[in-house]
């Protein structure tokens, strides 16, 4: 009997345990989603091989801890043309206050050789183009 009250009370202390460490509150909820500015495009290699993977770094700005980087909406026009568009979250709860810059990259790996064109949106309509040529 002994040996059941000691399994038992080991059982209810880790229970405590478990819930005490999962009982958090200071998770953010994500309130909406928003285009980004891209502020400036970094690329390591403008020439590169086909089949192989190159990361593209894109750099924004943002107005609070409140916000970062979502996603890209990464659209192919056509064979060789890319446009990206960048989207920040937007969340609620206490956030450290000022601008900052926050990076974040596509691993482009062309299929088939050409000049790649890629058009970063930067605001309204305006553009970053870069350029890679793939052999």
């Amino acid at each position: 009997m002994k040996k059941f009250l000691n399994i038992g009370a080991y059982a209810m202390v880790l229970g405590l345990f478990f819930t005490s460490c999962n009982d958090n509150d200071d998770y953010q909820t994500i309130e909406s989603i928003d285009k980004v500015k891209i502020d400036s495009v970094k690329i390591v290699n403008d020439t590169m091989d086909v089949f192989t993977v190159q990361s593209i770094k894109t750099y924004s700005t943002y107005s609070s801890h409140c916000e970062g980087f979502y996603a890209y909406d990464y659209i192919h026009n056509n064979n060789l043309t890319r446009t990206v568009t960048a989207y920040k979250y937007i969340a609620n709860g206490p956030c450290a206050q000022g601008a900052f810059t926050g990076a974040s990259q596509i691993n482009f790996s062309p299929q088939q050789t050409g000049t790649y064109t890629f058009k970063f949106w930067s605001s309204d309509n305006t553009w970053i183009t870069k350029t890679i040529v793939v052999e």
